[in-house]
């Protein structure tokens, strides 16, 4: 364990102790980062020009076009959450589903995928669908523990379903296209929707006290004009999904450049509904302000830290330890969600995606693993971070809008089932990868050996480039060949 030296596992539960001990995150990496880097050049574990190279990976940071779409999502995300789309969605979907058992239901997985394809943060869903749709749920006889349990898992959905905030800084940190990353996730996401709306057939089958169809007087007659208040939640959120995922998947723009657009969208979604005031920007600006500070100062403690552990071999400690596991690639994808899984009690998905996967991605690299599925089957598992009891944010959200009349007792345990259905996902991208890589472009096939160069003038020589041999000084013929039109540009076949 120690042939790399006592020093990266030393510094690796450092990290932990601080952490635990109730440290802010981002300064807790810093702290052990610097410390041990210090006791390392003490000890000659550590060489000090490795430090010199902190300022510019600093830099790197801070000028990351990639990272520049965390604010403009965010920001897209706090006008959505405010401008009365959810509203819209929400009761007319409620209203089209509610004369069948479990409707209500159905309507909150619908709607938190929805505003997760055009939101991109968790916690603007499940406060959102909370206010809105709880109190119906409860009202008309829904079991609080379902209830509760639905709104949670319908706006973690959000982490994975595209432009989530994580698979932008999954696939900064693995060094893969945002695109690929998005379209990878494409077939979880639906996978994930589909695996709760059973549950809730199921639910509705075997346990339909717990989830009753609403009263006629509740959902209203089916007319076309509920038709069309669902289609005007609907319409808008499409263009806007296009906008901001069409134009990626197209190559039209940078994930900068769509979440540039998904701002403009929101605020005439926000304009439309009538809600777009300076009041409503300010409040998006404020908080957009405090999660894109908090992820600079998390990757910046990270860096620090990864620096260290880098120089003291700490990279090779964990390739040693993980291409170890017995299984092989399997054995390794196992173990690694195993780990995460326990991890996400204690770590949110930002501190997860910039301590652990820099880490991981090498060993996984080595054992010959596509860097885009492993990053999407992380960020299904690190889903399961809002959804721990009791540290998860999801319920911390909830717990912070649910009425009194709500046990958190009912909230921690309608989470356990869906948590569940998370885990299951989990085991059905790792063995069915096809899940993730069929919606990747994988490009044209071209074998390298089949290509031929020709240059006028030199001729066939046998070499595949139809280049003239080198001389017997190991020079190349100063002269042109005999014949050879040096106007005349190369054929390529």
């Amino acid at each position: 364990m120690f042939q790399f030296g006592i020093m990266p596992p030393l510094m690796f539960l450092g990290m932990i102790v601080f952490m635990l001990y109730g440290f802010p995150v981002a300064f807790s990496l810093s702290a052990v980062g610097l410390l041990f880097g210090l006791l390392g050049i003490l000890t000659g574990h550590f060489e000090f020009a490795f430090l010199q190279a902190l300022p510019l990976r600093i830099f790197g940071i801070v000028s990351n076009d990639l990272l520049l779409s965390i604010p403009f999502f965010t920001f897209m995300g706090a006008i959505l959450e405010r401008c009365g789309l959810a509203e819209d969605l929400l009761e007319g979907t409620g209203k089209l589903f509610g004369a069948i058992p479990g409707g209500l239901a159905y309507a909150v997985i619908l709607v938190g995928a929805i505003l997760g394809a055009i939101t991109g943060t968790v916690a603007a869903s499940v406060i959102t669908m909370g206010v809105i749709s709880l109190p119906i749920m409860l009202k008309y006889g829904y079991n609080p523990r379902l209830a509760t349990g639905v709104i949670a898992a319908s706006g973690t959905i959000t982490q994975v379903i595209p432009p989530s905030l994580v698979l932008i800084v999954l696939a900064d940190q693995l060094g893969r296209s945002v695109g690929d990353m998005y379209l990878g996730a494409i077939g979880p996401s639906i996978l994930q929707v589909v695996i709760f709306m059973l549950f809730i057939l199921a639910m509705s089958i075997f346990r339909p006290k717990d989830l009753p169809a609403l009263p006629p007087e509740a959902r209203g007659e089916l007319n076309a004009a509920l038709v069309m208040k669902v289609l005007w939640g609907m319409i808008p959120s499409i263009v806007l999904i296009f906008l901001v995922l069409g134009t990626i998947f197209m190559g039209l723009a940078t994930p900068t450049e769509a979440g540039a657009l998904g701002v403009v969208g929101a605020m005439v979604l926000a304009a439309m509904h009538g809600r777009l005031t300076w009041d409503l920007v300010r409040q998006g600006m404020h908080s957009t302000m405090q999660i894109t500070s908090m992820v600079v100062f998390i990757l910046v403690g990270a860096t620090c830290f990864s620096l260290v552990f880098q120089g003291m071999d700490g990279g090779l400690w964990i390739e040693h330890l993980l291409s170890h596991v017995p299984g092989g690639a399997v054995g390794f994808l196992i173990f690694v969600n195993i780990f995460i899984f326990f991890l996400a009690f204690f770590l949110d998905f930002f501190e997860i995606a910039f301590i652990v996967i820099p880490m991981l991605a090498p060993v996984a690299e080595s054992l010959g693993i596509d860097l885009i599925w492993f990053g999407v089957l992380i960020c299904i598992n690190m889903q399961t971070s809002f959804m721990h009891p009791p540290f998860g944010f999801a319920l911390f959200y909830l717990r912070s809008i649910a009425p009194r009349s709500v046990k958190t007792s009912d909230i921690y345990m309608g989470a356990i089932p869906w948590l569940g259905m998370q885990l299951i996902l989990v085991a059905i991208v790792i063995f069915w990868p096809a899940s993730v890589t069929m919606w990747l472009d994988k490009g044209p096939k071209i074998d390298p050996s089949t290509i031929k160069i020709e240059i006028p003038g030199f001729g066939n020589t046998g070499n595949g480039l139809g280049l003239p041999p080198l001389g017997g000084n190991g020079q190349a013929p100063t002269a042109p060949a005999p014949g050879m039109d040096l106007s005349q540009p190369p054929k390529f076949n």
